[in-house]
């Protein structure tokens, strides 16, 4: 009826300081800021294992989702992620899991969240990832990883978070494994970081992104210009915000880098430019939203454009030799 991993507390939780700090994007996705808290609670460091994010592209239609890849969850943590097959009611799957001393990641509605209160709870049903980490069946309680920290809902919103999943499709569930799990020294994690940052390199985008984008921006905003708020904020965070919250990630990610045994890249900076300037450009369209009058983001675009070229230069010369 009640299990528990580690036996945190919400009200005492303290979150990681990519959570804490003054970033320019404080969250990032649902994904990657669960991993960031679930790593942090067992002590491991979660900027170790963004090299992925320097592979940033744009899609088409969005941004990349960037999300920790497995394989290198368990080549540095020895944290193993594995996909969860729903053939009972989910909650039985959870209170399983959770016995059994591993993190049930689970899509769920944001209508039943209290953490996503003034945007989603209680207010509009949207699609997000959280990691179960307590539940109680008696009580009517669950502890969960989101966003930025560790939250707890209780009574009402547990029965809505694993409503009857008879009338629709069950949710995409993973679970982490910590049978494995390593904790290695600073030394160790930067070595292999730096080889993790050599496999990314492989696999950036043949054209620079933020051209892809720029191709296509003229379009979105006489698109955009027509349609409400809501459209907007969903827009933002499937382009803008995941390119800035990735781009900053990566500058977080080779600022670590520097400071443990790899030398100083102008690349951190101008991946910062990019996550400046993408928040810049949704300040941007949001005021365009809100008087209906057209912007021009021609210099940030261009700024961004730049700073990608000139990161991926540097990168590439120090890493991919």
């Amino acid at each position: 009826m009640s299990a528990t991993v580690f036996g945190l507390n919400a009200a005492s939780y303290t979150p990681h300081e990519l959570h804490r700090s003054e970033r320019v994007w404080l969250e990032t996705n649902c994904y990657v800021d669960l991993w960031i808290e679930l790593l942090h609670t067992m002590r491991l460091d979660p900027v170790a294992c963004m090299a992925f994010t320097l592979a940033m592209d744009f899609e088409g239609d969005q941004w990349t989702f960037f999300k920790q890849p497995a394989a290198d969850l368990y080549n540095l943590y020895g944290v193993d992620v594995q996909e969860l097959t729903i053939w009972r009611p989910v909650i039985d799957h959870v209170v399983e899991q959770v016995k059994n001393g591993r993190v049930p990641m689970v899509e769920v509605d944001s209508f039943y969240l209290p953490d996503t209160a003034g945007v989603a709870y209680g207010v509009e049903h949207t699609k997000t990832t959280i990691g179960v980490e307590t539940i109680d069946l008696r009580e009517r309680r669950m502890g969960y990883f989101h966003n930025a920290g560790y939250f707890e809902l209780s009574g009402a919103d547990l029965e809505g978070i694993f409503r009857d999943e008879t009338a629709s499709l069950a949710p995409y569930t993973e679970i982490a494994k910590f049978d494995r799990l390593v904790h290695r020294s600073e030394g160790e994690l930067a070595a292999m970081a730096r080889e993790l940052t050599r496999y990314y390199l492989g696999r950036i985008p043949c054209i620079n992104p933020v051209t892809k984008y720029r191709a296509r921006f003229a379009d979105d905003m006489t698109w955009l210009g027509g349609e409400e708020m809501a459209v907007f904020y969903k827009y933002a965070f499937a382009t803008l915000r995941q390119c800035g919250a990735c781009a900053e990630m990566a500058s977080t990610f080779l600022m670590w880098l520097s400071k443990h045994g790899g030398d100083p890249t102008p690349a951190a900076d101008e991946f910062a430019s990019i996550a400046s300037g993408a928040k810049a450009i949704q300040f941007k369209i949001a005021r365009m939203m809100a008087t209906r009058k057209p912007v021009d983001v021609t210099l940030l675009l261009d700024q961004m454009e730049a700073s990608w070229d000139r990161a991926i230069s540097d990168l590439v010369t120090r890493y991919a030799a």
